[in-house]
Parts: structure tokens; sequence; C-alpha cells
């Protein structure tokens, strides 16, 4: 999954981005909107995170740009501002949640998972191909039944191939799917993860290699 997180309150939204991290998510972040607005025009993001008294730009602008554009970004709307013309102004504008200063992380996660969802094709909560299963609400995969100690970028890249429905992944695409804006593209990165993922998943192989075209998960 791929989140911006657009927070002018800078120790709130390091605090979320490193607790979504923690949980194997791609995260970005910037501190105004016209960061924001620079973010959005050059990563495809599931879900944004948006305050909406953001400095630049305000929160309401950005949210009505990204509304306008591919349909697919969902925008959860933070604010400090509880009363209901306030959120209802803020859905009327784009937004596809709403979520009010100060709130549980566990509730801001249920509602990213909810959100991003939405923004993908309609898939089964669990996850299932060639024996591996995955569920990225409880943060659990196995292998035959046996539980995998996977690392959040493990998880992540896990996730991303099983989606993938025996489609060939990109290592380009993995990468921009689980990791964020700071991975260097020329790194092997992408190739070390799916290694130590290969070898925790066990024998035989479910990951291969396709030629030119990336990593499959299947039979």
């Amino acid at each position: 999954m791929r989140v911006l997180v657009a927070e002018d309150e800078r120790m709130l939204a390091d605090s979320i981005t490193e607790g979504l991290r923690h949980l194997g998510m791609a995260v970005d972040v910037c501190y105004d909107g016209d960061a924001a607005l620079e973010r959005v025009v050059v990563n495809r993001y599931d879900v944004v995170l948006l305050d909406r008294d953001l400095p630049l730009v305000h929160g309401d602008e950005v949210c009505r740009r990204i509304a306008e554009g591919d349909g697919e970004t969902r925008v959860l709307m933070l604010t400090a501002a509880a009363g209901i013309r306030d959120r209802v102004d803020g859905l009327g504008l784009g937004a596809d949640d709403y979520l009010t200063k100060p709130f549980a992380f566990a509730e801001l996660v249920a509602r990213v998972h909810a959100l991003a969802r939405r923004a993908r094709p309609a898939l089964p909560p669990v996850l299932d191909r060639a024996g591996v299963e995955l569920d990225p609400a409880k943060r659990f995969a196995s292998r035959d039944g046996r539980p995998l100690p996977l690392s959040p970028k493990e998880f992540a890249v896990l996730e991303v191939l099983l989606r993938a429905e025996g489609r060939a992944v990109s290592a380009e695409e993995l990468l921009e799917k689980a990791w964020d804006e700071h991975a260097d593209p020329f790194t092997n990165t992408v190739r070390v993860t799916v290694m130590t993922l290969r070898k925790k998943l066990g024998a035989p192989r479910v990951i291969h290699t396709v030629p030119g075209a990336g990593y499959r998960l299947g039979t």
C-alpha cells in the first residue's frame, strides 16, 4: 500500500509515518499543501492522509485537486474541527473519510485499510495462492499452514505478488508499491528482499523470475 501523509504538525506527521511504515506500508510525508500537490502528481497513492489546515496551499484545495484526478486515490481528511458542518464541507470537497484530532492510531490504521480496499478492485480479505495465505488486516502470512516470520518489507512484497493473481510484477512496480519515495531505484533492494522471502517460503519455489518481466507467484 502506498500512502502519503500531508500534515504540518511535524511530530504528528512523523509519528504517523513511522507507525505506518512499521506495518509494512510505503509512506511518503510532507508538511505543506504545495509539497502534497507535487507528490500526488509524481506518485500514485492508494490513500492520502490530508490535514485540512495545511500551509501554502490549503488542504481543501489539495483535496479538490486530488478528487479531480484519476479517481483512484482515496483521501482521509484529518482536522481538529469536530463540527458536523466541518465534516460535511470536507466530504463535499471530495474527501472519502474524515477523522477528528486527537485520534487513536489503531482507528487511523483501520480507516486506511478500509479506504485502500476501495481504491483497488475487490479481492478476498485473505489472499491465497499456491498454498500461500496472507491476511493484510491481521498482518499474518503462512504457507501450507506454517506461519511465516516476515519483515515488513517482505510482507509488503508478498502482498503485492499475491494481489497480482499470477501476473508478473516488475521490480519497478514492487519498488513503487512497497517502498517510499526515498528508495534508490538503482539498488538491488528488491532482488535481495525477494531472495530472503523465497528462503522463508521454502521449497518448492513459488516465486518465479520471469525474464524481462519481473516476478510471479504461483506453481
